[in-house]
């Protein structure tokens, strides 16, 4: 398994994952009820035991259940997805992203000098 194998999540481990992150410590029961559309419980299971090799997720004995916690952050999540679809669509160029983005008129440019400004307010609050 490859560096970016293990730092990706699929379509599925990210639904699991959202659940994890919105509920905290859960168990499979638990995730199984968070999810829309419902999974089979197995399949969560197999998926929970799946982040946990992967190392998104931790896991303790609670009684009967097992218990599991995000190691991995929401927001570290999606810093590696988007490095992910930079080096992979844009051959790690952030400004081809963007430029595509524009392109296909996903967001103005208006839009991306406002989120300059923003950005630089706040680098400004930062010091």
């Amino acid at each position: 398994m490859t560096k970016l194998e293990k730092t990706t999540l699929t379509k599925l481990e990210l639904r699991i994952m959202q659940v994890v992150w919105r509920l905290g410590a859960c168990t499979v029961s638990d995730v199984q009820q968070g999810l829309q559309p419902a999974l089979a419980y197995t399949t969560v299971q197999t998926m929970l035991n799946i982040l946990e090799k992967k190392a998104k997720l931790k896991r303790r004995l609670r009684g009967r259940s097992y218990e599991y916690t995000a190691i991995v952050t929401e927001a570290k999540a999606s810093g590696h997805a988007v490095r992910d679809l930079v080096d992979r669509m844009f051959g790690g160029s952030s400004e081809e992203l963007v430029m595509s983005l524009i392109k296909t008129r996903q967001i103005d440019p208006k839009r991306i000098a406002e989120l300059s400004r923003q950005l630089d307010a706040e680098k400004e609050r930062g010091k």
